[in-house]
């Protein structure tokens, strides 16, 4: 099936995709060392990005036009800095905001779908109204603002066409949700917004998959029966006594059906210690140890035996506390670009373009790869068997 990737950043969106069935027929990212990054591994012969298009830059200047009608799939995660906790808040008044170019593609090209993600601070709700219109213009991107209407005016209008009652020109049933990454087996406590979208003619009845992993889990195999610590080979005396069992995990009466959360533990703990091997550390590439970690109120860092922290992009090109890993005796460190691209499911073969600060900053902006096939592959089901 093709599809177009905007806003690539380092291609975790578009690579999880792509093993979901999609084959990108355009990408789009306007950074260059997210563009250098996706070159490298788009040339590598086993690389999910082999066989990608030239990436083309500011989406702002790309005609989409001639791709309408063909494409299965338009994806990407428009700039999420105006409604990030760590950004300036500043939403419909940010230039950075890419939604309508988002909105734009779709438009001109007609998608059979659509998948689009951002940070889970877009659905706060300060920024209630907006939200609203983006879901609105995503659910008829032909009703286009005009150019004295400014936003407010703009989404009354488009209340007014949705409640019309009928649903003339493109039209798409859209679909969004909070989904935490950690809930579908990524090693990381990852909460992002996707809005996913159907176009009317195809009749389609969708819903998000059901979460497989959970926390309640990883309290039983920890607490309960002991096999995670087993698994890992964790002595007897280096495990929480049972004075030390959560709660929560005491008030379980059964195992639970689903899998155990992945821990920082289960994604890196057959990796060497960057910091106390870095022989052996070295024959792994991007795994180096950076040094100035330091642990302090709110920047405490990832447990080892939990899911990460949502990893960020950090502010001045320095990774904030999440991006740490916290020992259980109580040290910590940053994790090296390759535990990074784990607690993100990027393989181990994938490499990446620029400085250590440049390269946490693409992983603090990815989408988890392992997420976006999972949800792509029920999108993916969904489009083989419509109208």
């Amino acid at each position: 099936m093709k599809s177009i990737e905007l806003f690539a950043g380092a291609g975790g969106l578009g690579m999880g995709l792509h093993r979901a069935g999609f084959t990108p027929a355009k990408v789009v990212e306007w950074d260059r060392y997210c563009r250098e990054t996706i070159r490298e591994n788009r040339d590598l012969p086993r690389s999910p990005m082999h066989g990608w298009p030239e990436v083309e830059g500011d989406v702002r200047g790309v005609d989409f036009r001639s791709l309408e009608g063909k494409l299965d799939l338009v994806s990407g995660g428009p700039p999420c800095q105006p409604f990030s906790l760590g950004g300036k808040h500043k939403a419909y008044d940010d230039a950075r905001d890419m939604f309508p170019q988002a909105i734009r593609a779709v438009r001109e090209t007609r998608p059979r779908a659509f998948i689009f993600e951002n940070v889970k601070g877009l659905t706060r709700a300060t920024f209630r109204n907006y939200f609203e219109y983006i879901r609105l213009q995503l659910e008829h991107p032909e009703v286009i603002a005009k150019p004295d209407e400014d936003w407010a005016e703009h989404l009354a209008r488009l209340e007014r066409h949705h409640t019309h009652g009928t649903r003339d020109g493109l039209a798409y049933r859209v679909v969004i949700q909070v989904v935490n990454a950690a809930d579908h087996g990524v090693p990381q406590k990852r909460e992002r917004v996707i809005f996913v979208g159907f176009r009317d003619d195809l009749d389609v009845e969708w819903s998000f998959p059901l979460a497989t992993h959970s926390s309640d889990a990883l309290l039983w195999e920890q607490h309960r029966d002991g096999r995670y610590w087993d698994r890992h080979k964790v002595a007897k005396a280096a495990r929480p006594s049972v004075l030390d069992m959560p709660v929560r995990a005491q008030r379980l009466e059964a195992k639970p059906d689903a899998i155990a959360w992945r821990t920082v533990r289960d994604a890196i703990g057959d990796l060497p210690d960057p910091e106390f091997e870095p022989q052996a550390a070295r024959k792994i590439a991007n795994h180096r140890f950076q040094s100035g970690a330091r642990s302090y109120a709110g920047h405490t860092g990832s447990p080892l035996d939990d899911p990460a922290k949502t990893l960020k992009a950090g502010v001045h090109g320095v990774p904030g506390g999440e991006n740490m890993l916290a020992r259980p005796d109580g040290t910590v460190r940053y994790f090296s670009v390759r535990e990074s691209a784990r607690l993100q499911t990027f393989a181990d073969d994938f490499v990446f373009h620029g400085s250590w600060s440049e390269t946490m900053r693409q992983l603090g902006n990815a989408v988890p790869v392992r997420l976006a096939e999972v949800i792509g592959k029920d999108v993916a089901r969904k489009l083989r068997y419509a109208a």
